[in-house]
This record gives C-alpha cells, sequence and structure tokens, in this order.
C-alpha cells in the first residue's frame, strides 16, 4: 500500500480548514444499492452512516464535507438534506433530480423548501451509466442544465474517460453554469495508460468554469496493489490542467474503502501534493469546495 498510509494523522489535525468536497452514506435497510454487485464489491455491500465517517473524517481535521448521491432516485436527496440538517460535519449536498422532466425548475424550489434545502449545493446524474455517450446532449438535458444555473447549483459530472469529450461540448454550452468532475474523469490507472484521458481532460480544464475533484483515484488503481507512484501521473496531470484554485479534494468513501482507509486516502493526496505551497493547499483541501458549492 501506499507509503503515505503509514504516516500518523496528527500533521492533518493541526489543519482545521479541511474539507472532504466527496463523500456517501447508505442504509440497505431504507433502500438497495443495486450497483453494488459481485465479490469486487462485496466488502461495501453494507450500511455506511455519518457515524461512521465522524470519527476518521474529525481525526484527518475534516470541518466540513459534501455528501453526494449514489442512485437515481428522488426520495435520496430529500434523506439527505435532512441528515445535513442535523449534522454539524455535513455542509452541501449534491443531489439527484431528474434533468429531463418539464418541472425541474419546480422540482428544485421544492427540494430547497424542505428541511435542510438550503445544503443543497448540486445535482448528479449517474452519467457513467448512460449507454448514449452524447446523453449530456441532448436537448432535455441541457433544458435542465439551465435550471441548474438559473437556481445557482453547480453540476457533479460522473463519467468515464470515453464520455469526456460529451462533457467539454456540454460544458462549452452552458459557460453560465459550474461543472465540477468527480473523480477526475475515472482515468485508467490500473493499465498505467494517460492517453486519451490526458488529452480530454486538459479540453475540459480549458473552460474556465469546469473544475474537478481529486477523488475515486485509489479504486481506479489496482485496489490490492497501488502506491502513490501510481498515482502522481495522474495527479500530476490534473494540477497541471486545472491548477489548485480549480481543484478539491474529496475521500469517495466508502467506496474508497475497496482499496485504502480513509488515513490512506487522505495521506496519499497530502503526500502528492507536498510540493505546494501553503496557500495552493489550502485552496485544493478546502477553499476551491467552499467557493465552488458555497459552502
Amino acid at each position: 500500500m501506499t507509503g503515505a498510509a503509514s504516516r500518523s494523522s496528527s500533521s492533518a489535525a493541526a489543519e482545521p480548514w479541511i474539507v472532504d468536497a466527496h463523500h456517501h452514506v447508505w442504509d440497505l435497510s431504507v433502500r438497495d444499492q443495486e450497483w453494488i454487485t459481485g465479490p469486487e464489491l462485496a466488502p461495501i455491500r453494507r450500511n455506511f452512516t455519518l457515524d461512521d465517517l465522524v470519527p476518521a473524517a474529525r481525526a484527518a481535521g475534516v470541518a466540513a464535507t459534501v455528501l453526494v448521491q449514489t442512485v437515481c432516485v428522488a426520495e435520496e436527496t430529500p434523506e439527505f438534506l435532512a441528515l445535513a440538517a442535523g449534522s454539524d460535519l455535513v455542509a452541501g449536498v449534491v443531489g439527484w433530480t431528474d434533468l429531463t422532466a418539464p418541472d425541474i425548475a419546480d422540482t428544485l424550489a421544492r427540494l430547497r423548501e424542505l428541511p435542510g434545502g438550503a445544503h443543497l449545493v448540486g445535482i448528479r446524474h449517474q452519467v457513467q451509466g448512460e449507454p448514449d455517450p452524447e446523453w449530456l446532449l441532448r436537448p432535455d438535458v441541457a433544458r435542465g442544465l439551465r435550471a441548474l444555473s438559473a437556481a445557482g447549483l453547480a453540476y457533479d459530472l460522473v463519467v468515464l474517460p470515453h464520455q469526456l469529450p460529451a462533457c467539454v461540448a456540454a460544458a462549452a454550452a452552458h459557460p453560465e453554469l459550474t461543472f465540477v468532475l468527480d473523480h477526475l474523469g475515472k482515468p485508467p490507472i490500473a493499465a498505467a495508460t494517460l492517453e486519451p484521458w490526458a488529452t480530454d481532460l486538459r479540453a475540459l480544464a480549458a473552460l474556465p468554469h469546469v473544475t474537478a475533484k481529486l477523488s475515486g483515484l485509489v479504486t481506479e488503481a489496482d485496489r490490492h496493489s497501488w502506491t502513490a507512484k501510481d498515482l502522481r501521473p495522474y495527479m500530476d496531470t490534473a494540477l497541471d490542467a486545472f491548477g489548485p484554485a480549480r481543484l478539491m479534494f474529496g475521500s469517495d468513501w466508502p467506496v474508497s474503502t475497496l482499496a485504502a482507509t480513509y488515513d490512506q486516502v487522505f495521506d496519499t493526496a497530502r503526500e502528492l501534493t507536498a510540493h505546494l505551497g501553503p496557500a495552493e493547499r489550502e485552496q485544493l483541501f478546502a477553499r476551491t469546495a467552499r467557493d465552488v458549492y458555497g459552502l
């Protein structure tokens, strides 16, 4: 495992401004997570709650988090907003609603009127599961993206590398909307290849209203033998393309536990950004998320 894993998180605890911009929770007694199938995902086919996360996050010096949707089910977002309302850790929620619905503007307004509705900071759809590689360019989706912009919300992109060109086209068509690329577009780390992912990532980064999350990388690597060295080319590419001002750290907990502990994910991100100055690290580990999501 990564060499950073052996280091204590005591140094992280001295930096109380840290934001974890991407994590999940789920309760299988409330709703099945149909995507958790097969032996590879078996370790996370159980409940994960905020009570499970809080001790690890606090030990790492995390002051605030962003809770992100897991399934495309309308009931999940109100549940997450209520969780945020009762939590002193969750500062924002990236939820789900049907972007293609004609009444999406009304739906967004209703969500904001719910308990915890002020915590709604963005919307995400599982584009990675859409068979159409240009789903983001459909007219009904474009209408939904315009509604997000009008509501002052961000749009999180969860896509696979082959869908990045459509992300570029969609973002170019909506310069008024803040886009957030989750997990750097899931680069092929296990295959140790950079192209065409790197070229497409740079094209997306060329658009100033697009930001990205340094999240989910350990599970794109070899989950059983990854090291920080494996992640470095992808992290460096993102840093060069976006710069710290448009990058934010996210743990992707508990999906990340398939490959690493919370501390290992956090400490590896610190190791791979150790060459940055203090202001740049503060930007990446806190300020970008606060600015983009209005935390």
